[in-house]
């Protein structure tokens, strides 16, 4: 869980950088298209891997509800790119890097020997 949290975090700022070569690079938008895929990749994968960190792992269930909210913003803020609304994008990649960061700290918070933080 660990690293797919961290994987997730790091892909968010990723982000949020390439979201500066919007303005100064005639690729910027391909490598912002491409980092947003990457976002919503991790995100799904962050969700399998919370669910079988609860499920047979015995871990808590909030890194499920956690991981799929953060997982739909993320479809939600690669919809909200692709027409072009920046007055709704740039709050919402905000938001999703913001609930990424408290993710991250939760799951690094737990104890070494739990079964929770177990990648």
């Amino acid at each position: 869980m660990r690293i797919t949290v961290t994987l997730q975090a790091l892909a968010l700022l990723i982000q949020s950088i390439t979201a500066g070569f919007l303005l100064a690079s005639p690729d910027g938008r391909m490598l912002h298209g491409l980092t947003a895929l990457v976002v919503v990749f991790t995100g799904a994968i962050q969700l399998l891997v919370a669910i079988l960190v609860w499920r047979p792992g015995g871990g808590p269930p909030r890194f499920i509800i956690n991981s799929a909210f953060l997982l739909v913003l993320s479809m939600a803020e690669a919809a909200i790119g692709e027409a072009h609304a920046p007055e709704l994008h740039v709050p919402l990649g905000v938001l999703l890097f913001g609930g990424s960061i408290v993710l991250l700290s939760q799951v690094w918070s737990q104890g070494r020997g739990s079964r929770a933080a177990a990648p």
